[in-house]
């Protein structure tokens, strides 16, 4: 954990429940400034969850997130300002061009003139995406669209950047040009939260939280998540099977 002088998102025991499930139970933890977080674990074990209290879509049961010190309750207009939010499914225009896409996506944040010109050349460079820029999204491979997507997320250049399972189902090389580009972003000052099903991405990241069954178990580097294990996977199946067998002793012993 950091001190709260160099930690840019702070979660404080924040709860989900749908019902009587609890989706996210109790979390907490910082992100410092201008580092990646990766989010590793379990499918179903809260991840997106987290992330979409995190991003201001759904309000948290009980707990509080700050963000620059912004509460994402009380203040969310302020932290929308601030942030910016990739979901699972990105909602792309698919009958939009390349470039059509990213317009619309500059002109929600009233980008205009030279700032707008200088951006466009720069988001849709970094993504290799200049010269399909006439292209219709629809006919973009998977890759594409996804660095299309996370292209028209950077453009109003957010402080901290939010990305769920973002490079789900795309190939491995449109994966390192996609993990390039956060790469680039962090050197430049952003702070990046993301949820990965891939551990060699969570090796990419500076810090690794590890959920399963709706709570968070550590928080660590990957070479400390790793410690005495050859592999991050199987670290993190040891700590999950450790749990788990918690667990279920603690229902025999009831």
């Amino acid at each position: 954990m950091h001190g709260y002088d160099d930690s840019f998102v702070q979660v404080n025991r924040i709860s989900m429940n749908f019902g009587r499930i609890g989706a996210v139970r109790e979390v907490s933890f910082e992100v410092k400034k201008g580092t990646i977080f990766g989010l590793v674990g379990s499918d179903g074990a809260g991840k997106s969850t987290l992330l979409r209290m995190m991003a201001t879509m759904i309000r948290p049961s009980s707990g509080n997130i700050l963000i620059d010190g912004i509460d994402v309750v009380s203040e969310r207009k302020r932290v929308k300002d601030i942030m910016g939010y990739m979901p699972q499914r990105f909602g792309l225009y698919q009958d939009l061009t390349v470039a059509e896409n990213i317009d619309f996506f500059m002109n929600v944040f009233n980008i205009t003139g030279a700032e707008r010109i200088k951006r466009r050349e720069k988001y849709l460079g970094f993504s290799n995406l200049l010269p399909f820029v006439d292209r219709q999204t629809g006919d973009l491979s998977g890759g594409m669209k996804q660095k299309l997507g996370l292209a028209c997320v950077l453009v109003h250049e957010p402080r901290l950047l939010i990305l769920d399972e973002p490079t789900n189902g795309v190939d491995p090389v449109s994966r390192q040009e996609f993990w390039n580009i956060l790469a680039q972003m962090r050197q430049e000052g952003m702070t990046i939260v993301v949820s990965t099903a891939y551990l060699d991405e969570g090796e990419k990241c500076d810090f690794l939280g590890l959920m399963h069954r709706a709570q968070l178990l550590d928080t660590a580097t990957p070479a400390d998540m790793r410690a005495s294990h050859p592999t991050l996977e199987s670290a993190m199946i040891s700590r999950i099977r450790e749990v788990d067998q918690e667990l279920a002793h603690d229902s025999f012993k009831r």
